[in-house]
This record gives C-alpha cells, structure tokens and sequence, in this order.
C-alpha cells in the first residue's frame, strides 16, 4: 500500500513537472512571436525613417560608433599608431 501511494506521489509530480514544461514553452513561443512582431515594426519604422530622411541616420550611427572606437583606442594603455592621412575610423569623409 505505501509503495502504491508513493508511485502515486511520483507520477503527480512528474504530471506536473510537464505541465511547466508545457506551459513554459507556450510562454518562450508567445515571446518569441512578440519580439517578432516588434522587429517588423521596427524594421518598418526604419524604413520609413530612409525613405523621408535620406542616409541621415545611417551616417549618425557611423560616427557615433567612430566616436567610442575613438574613446576605447584612447583610454586603452596600449600605444596604437593609425596611418596618417587616411581615413581609418570607418571610412569617414573628411571635411574640407
């Protein structure tokens, strides 16, 4: 008789072990639908930003990344020569 109420305990604790597992994965499913839904939205958004404000943003996102390359080369101890006369830090045009 113990050992029947023990195997009962057992399979009401596995039956519940799948059903969180069964509904975590429904949860994963439904977040992963989500962020789906809002990388189109944002890939939506950017084009339209494109399309009404030319390459603006995509040249603001250049030299913002030109910037921290600039400020992690120059808080690090090590020397670093860069060429000169060339435009290294992503191929920025210079300004005359």
């Amino acid at each position: 008789f113990t050992q029947a109420v023990e195997l009962k305990q057992v399979a009401q604790q596995e039956a519940e072990k799948a059903r969180f597992l069964v509904e975590k994965a429904e949860q994963q499913k439904k977040a992963a639908v989500i962020a789906a839904e809002g990388d189109a939205q944002a890939a939506i958004l950017l084009a339209k930003s494109f399309g009404s404000a030319g390459e603006g943003l995509v040249e603001l996102r250049r030299i913002e990344a030109a910037e921290d390359i600039a400020y992690q080369l120059a808080k690090s101890r090590n020397v670093t020569y860069l060429p000169q006369g060339q435009n290294v830090l992503l191929n920025l045009p210079t300004q005359n």
